[in-house]
């Protein structure tokens, strides 16, 4: 898939394309506030098969296929299911290895081990009953959330967020390309990203998106961000992630070249239902 292509998909799924570069304004009655900031990070968007992850899916939330994405004309979906059409009911989730200078939680920031990043992987959802209730902006299913401090991760889960421990690292070499790794009991992931080209986004962008947490997690706080001054660089094509062992996100298929993203600032507050 062409470059162009995942960078607009990119963009139409992360930012929304605004005057001003504020951060939108959050629902009230959060129960916690999160604070991101000085962001740098590499992502890929992964298609998989929703049955190595259905036990994760929540019932009142369906998966959004890529069948079903190339019947509503969106291009990029409608190419790939022509030249794969086994992956019509495959989904679309997206892999991102994300180092910031502040992550905060109620004031309360993780320690951070050299190199120390977070990872998320997250599948784009809908609610399985169109009449009820929505969130704000774009829904996702979390389906994995990597932290690489595990006082941390049971400080989120204490607050009622889903998040497991992982070792999870990104940096950036002195040839300018970054390396992001995740690495747990059962999954291996190596991303290489050589960022090139113009930097799109910036002080326009800016969007919401809302984190729902995978079913029998024991988590019920649902998530939502709003950000603004994404930018973003496409990778060069000598760029790769590798996903290796028995974890479900292995089976997953990279698409297209990744992107480098930088310099927004997020924030975001759980809501309990």
């Amino acid at each position: 898939m062409k470059a162009c292509v995942l960078l607009a998909m990119t963009l139409a799924a992360f930012v929304a394309n605004d005057a001003c570069a504020q951060v939108p304004t959050l629902p009230a009655g959060a129960k916690t506030h999160w604070v991101v900031d000085q962001t740098e990070e590499v992502v890929v968007y992964v298609l998989f098969d929703p049955a190595t992850v259905a036990d994760r899916l929540p019932p009142n939330l369906r998966f959004i296929t890529i069948g079903e994405l190339a019947a509503d004309g969106v291009r990029w979906a409608g190419e790939h299911v022509t030249e794969e059409p086994s992956h019509g009911p495959w989904g679309i989730s997206f892999l991102e290895v994300v180092r910031m200078g502040t992550f905060m939680i109620d004031g309360h920031a993780p320690d951070w081990p050299q190199d120390g990043a977070i990872a998320l992987w997250a599948a784009r959802v809908a609610p399985s009953d169109s009449s009820t209730i929505s969130y704000p902006g774009q829904p996702f299913l979390l389906l994995e959330f990597w932290f690489p401090d595990n006082q941390y991760v049971a400080y989120m889960r204490d607050k009622g967020h889903y998040a497991t421990y992982g070792d999870v690292k990104l940096r950036q070499d002195p040839d300018g390309k970054w390396s992001g790794s995740i690495r747990i009991d059962g999954l291996s992931v190596v991303a290489e990203c050589a960022p090139t080209g113009p930097v799109t986004g910036g002080a326009g962008s800016s969007g919401m998106q809302t984190f729902f947490p995978p079913n029998l997690s024991g988590v019920a706080g649902i998530v939502t961000v709003a950000f603004a001054g994404h930018q973003i660089q496409t990778c060069t094509e000598g760029s790769s992630w590798k996903l290796e062992g028995t974890h479900a996100l292995a089976r997953g298929v990279p698409l297209g070249p990744s992107t480098f993203q930088f310099g927004y600032r997020l924030v975001g507050g759980a809501f309990h239902p």
